[in-house]
């Protein structure tokens, strides 16, 4: 029997909207007591003064990429695992768009077993929605299902308003979300940078707000007509997107949404560095755009903070910014910039950003969230939000470096994770 004894931590509960000191007793994961102070312990607990750290629901991310299989040079699904245990993650749902696509039961039996780690996060799948490279053909969706994936999607634009549709009408037998990454592709064209006046200023292609919009909008249309099937809308970047989401909740549509959390950090002037880490899709967003998608967060209208979290070689990032493959690693990092940025700011209760980032999450998928309560199984995070340290190589479990905080110093990291 393992028994251990955190005190004097601060205990961040989304679940019940606590925000606490307290003593934690862990016996076997499980919790056996949160309280005010706990002296009746026998002689063999570990006992760990966590005075200044924070504890909470261990973090869920709703989509992440992994390498493994087809692009282990980017990452493997262990790196992927032990980066996101280093990031708090105790959950983390990986995207199908893998090399071959998660598209069969028998890939889904193969990587559900991990990456062989004793301890790491939960790993879930999103089978793919479309079998072949036009998206036109549907893949066996009850097979999927009946394997385990968390849910449908393909994590790249539609191009087929009727097959959007098909889908939204099959899976309602099935009870399982399908998530879509709203984009115009007519519109978007060959941009790489929100549309505005930054744009114009530093001479990249622009993708106007309406790209997005425009998408949202339709589809909205397509789940008010099809009925009950759990939509999540991916990806959320623009002001009027959050409009669009907010009136559709309000009529009562079966929807959620999330953003990335970079798009919660920075928008178009940060990309005047032209570093291709700052090279994402959907592009940054204007200062408006991300005001509104902080308040979108805080009050609920999206749902949840998701890390995208998109590694790629040195080799593959060292070209040109329009010419880059977009996305960022964010792991390892999210929390402690999210942190530092929202929480240390004073604009986001520690409640509010937690609970973006755990327990919405995991309702979006309809899994059960942890909670820091007696009687629950330690899925735990502990975070220390004054230690300071590098972004660089050693101190990285994933094997990418595309990052724009690459070489900087941070403050905050994660101490332990229970999964």
């Amino acid at each position: 029997m393992t028994t251990e004894l955190l005190q004097r931590v601060r205990v961040i509960d989304p679940v019940s909207g606590t925000d606490q000191i307290a003593d934690v007793l862990i016996t076997d994961g499980d919790i056996q007591a949160v309280t005010s102070h706990i002296s009746d312990i026998s002689p063999n607990t570990q006992i760990r003064d966590c005075q200044g750290l924070v504890l909470g629901p261990g973090l869920v991310d709703l989509y992440s990429h992994s390498g493994e299989p087809g692009f282990e040079e980017r990452e493997t699904l262990s790196s992927l695992l032990q980066a996101a245990a280093a990031g708090g993650f105790t959950r983390i749902n990986i995207l199908p768009d893998t090399s071959p696509t998660i598209d069969n039961p028998a890939l889904v039996a193969q990587l559900q077993k991990g990456g062989g780690e004793k301890i790491s996060p939960h790993l879930h799948l999103w089978g793919a929605m479309t079998l072949d490279i036009a998206g036109l053909q549907l893949t066996e969706l009850a097979d999927l299902a009946n394997a385990g994936v968390v849910g449908f999607t393909d994590g790249s634009p539609w191009e087929n308003l009727g097959l959007v549709r098909r889908v939204l009408e099959y899976l309602q037998p099935l009870d399982k979300p399908v998530a879509f990454w709203p984009s115009d592709r007519q519109l978007s064209l060959n941009g790489v940078m929100r549309e505005g006046a930054e744009a114009i200023r530093l001479g990249l292609p622009p993708i106007p707000a309406s790209a997005e919009t425009s998408a949202i909008a339709a589809l909205l249309e397509l789940v008010a007509a099809t009925g009950n099937t759990r939509v999540h809308i991916m990806r959320v970047s623009t002001a009027r997107s959050v409009d669009l989401i907010a009136a559709a909740k309000n009529a009562g549509l079966p929807i959620t949404a999330s953003t990335t959390w970079m798009h919660l950090l920075l928008d178009t002037k940060s990309v005047k560095s032209y570093h291709t880490s700052l090279r994402l899709n959907p592009p940054l967003g204007n200062p408006t755009d991300l005001a509104a998608l902080r308040v979108a967060v805080r009050t609920g209208v999206i749902d949840a903070i998701a890390i995208d979290h998109a590694p790629y070689t040195y080799e593959e990032k060292v070209q040109a910014f329009a010419e880059a493959p977009p996305g960022a690693i964010g792991l390892e990092l999210a929390l402690p910039l999210l942190w530092q940025h929202l929480v240390e700011t004073g604009e986001f209760t520690a409640v509010e950003l937690w609970r973006s980032l755990s327990t919405r999450p995991a309702e979006c998928l309809k899994q059960q969230p942890s909670a820091v309560a007696p009687h629950q199984k330690a899925e735990l995070t502990l975070f220390d939000p004054q230690q300071n340290w590098k972004v660089e190589r050693q101190n990285l479990y994933t094997l990418s470096n595309n990052t724009p905080w690459y070489g900087q110093q941070l403050q905050g990291r994660v101490v332990q994770t229970w999964c």
